[in-house]
Formats: C-alpha cells, structure tokens, sequence
C-alpha cells in the first residue's frame, strides 16, 4: 500500500514542545487530493501541509493547508514552518545568503524570506490588511469569554483579515486575558463561523509588545498556540488604533497552553496607509512519520 511521509515541527518556537505543532508532506504530489482533508482530521494537528508541484508563474511551491475541520486560504505557522522544513532536508540552500521563494496559496502568491542565521528564521510576507465589520454587542462578546464587560478595552471589537478574517477583541489586562473561559454555546448562537483573537498589551515576558490567546472552533481548533495568520493583522491593528508606534511588535500566545510562542511583526508604512506586512519566527525540527492509505 502507498506510504507518504510527514515531518514533524514546532514553529515560532526555538524549543522543542513549544510553539505550535505543525506536519508537512513535502512531496505530496501522489496523495489523493480527496484524501487530504481526511489525513488532516487523523493527525489532529492545527495545521497539515500538502506541498506540490506549481504550474503558477513566479511560484516555487503550491501549499495546501489543512485544520482538522477546513481547509485555508492561507496561514502563517504552516508556511513558516515549511520554509524551515526546506532548509533542513536541503531542498534549499541558506549556507550563505538569505533564500526568498514564492509559494501559491488559496489567496494568491506568498512571499517568504528564508535567513541563514541559526536557527533557520523564516518570514512571511502577508497581504494587504482588510479592515471589517466592528461588532458592539459586548456584553455577548464578555459572555463568550467568560469575561465582565467591563474587562474588555476601549479600542473597537473589529474583524481584520490578510486573507483570513479573525475578530479582534482588545482586553484591558493580562489577568482577565488568563482568565479567559470560552464559551461555545454563546459562539454557537452569537458567534457561528468566526475566528475570535484576544490581546492585551500587558505580558508575560519583558520582551514582549502583546500577549494574545486565538480559539477558533469553526477550524476544529479550540485554542491556538501560535497564530501567524492573525498577527499579521494584529499588527495593522495596533498601529491603525495608535496601540504601538515602535516596530517590531513581539507577540507572545501560547501561554496559558504551556506551548510559549513568539511571533515577530513587522510593518511598513503608517497607520493611515499600511504597505508591507511581514511576520517571521523560527522552528524546530521534531522527528519525522509515515502514512499509508489504502
């Protein structure tokens, strides 16, 4: 019977068990694309990659990337860790200078940057930032997150997208972001279908800009350790509501999971006019499984 191999990676991490577990088959081309939905359910992982062959001009590599429940558009720790994973099988060089590839996504072409520095740092180059719908039922979105409303900051609850969309909700401490308890009944009714991001500006770390906790149950992802597709706009977020002036941002999540991610962000432009959107971090790699389909 036919068997396929993945590799195993902890991506915006630099130690093994943290950071947000991710597999990549980095040569999927004869898997069964009706399959690949069903593989990514029986991992269980955030995040599956298929890498592919690319017929689109410019590009590298086709990614599709799998959560247990859909497949996405985009996503940040998958094409991070998988331009790590290059590197470690040597399917690119990065000895010497920095490799920057373009891979085919849902959304379009991605840039990412691959550094030579050890270990391997890879970035993403994110989109245009989408600004959405503000919502103002706060008491439904306190209720969601086992929260007062009085908890939740004064910035506006928002969807922002670089190609997924998450709702961005501010809280005024890190305590209450601790304490968050989140309620799928209250989604289910108020919230079906959305992605739901939380931060504060209070940290755990001292290098840190902004701690953030991401659940998105539509995926099949109660809680997230690391979220690169949500802190790209996270990024655009703070800078547009005058939250950061300074740039990288750092943001740490994971936390309350015992996974500590640190996703790096970086923005150009200004808060009126954002014109590059950049996230970035490292990987480790895990070990290495087979797969074999009927």
């Amino acid at each position: 019977m036919p068997q396929h191999t993945y590799h195993l990676l902890d991506v915006f991490t630099s130690t093994p068990f943290g950071g947000n577990q991710l597999a990549v088959f980095p040569d999927a081309a004869a898997i069964p694309p009706a399959l690949m939905q069903t593989i990514a359910n029986e991992l269980n992982l955030s995040e599956t990659v298929f890498l592919l062959p690319t017929d689109a001009p410019g590009c590298d590599y086709r990614m599709r990337i799998f959560t247990p429940r859909m497949e996405l558009p985009m996503a940040g720790h998958p094409t991070v860790g998988t331009g790590y994973l290059l590197a470690h099988l040597g399917m690119v060089d990065v000895q010497a200078e920095a490799v920057t590839l373009t891979m085919e996504q849902k959304v379009g072409p991605i840039g990412i940057t691959i550094y030579p520095e050890q270990p391997w740092r890879v970035a993403m180059h994110q989109p245009q930032p989408e600004f959405g719908e503000v919502l103002h039922n706060e008491d439904q979105i306190a209720a969601l997150l086992g929260l007062d409303p009085a908890e939740l900051a004064d910035t506006p609850k928002q969807v922002v997208s670089t190609g997924v969309p998450f709702l961005f909700v501010p809280l005024k401490s890190l305590d209450a972001a601790h304490r968050i308890q989140f309620n799928g009944d209250v989604w289910k009714q108020h919230f079906n279908g959305r992605h739901i991001y939380t931060f504060t500006m209070e940290t755990e770390l001292a290098g840190s800009t902004v701690h953030s906790r991401m659940f998105a149950p539509a995926m099949g992802i109660a809680e997230d350790p690391a979220t690169g597709a949500a802190s790209g706009p996270l990024g655009a977020y703070l800078l547009k509501y005058g939250l950061v002036n300074e740039m990288p941002i750092v943001n740490e999540q994971g936390v309350e999971m015992g996974r500590q991610s640190i996703i790096t962000i970086a923005l150009e432009g200004s808060a009126d006019a954002i014109t590059g959107i950049e996230i970035s971090g490292s990987s480790v790699y895990m070990g290495q499984g087979t797969i074999v389909l009927p």
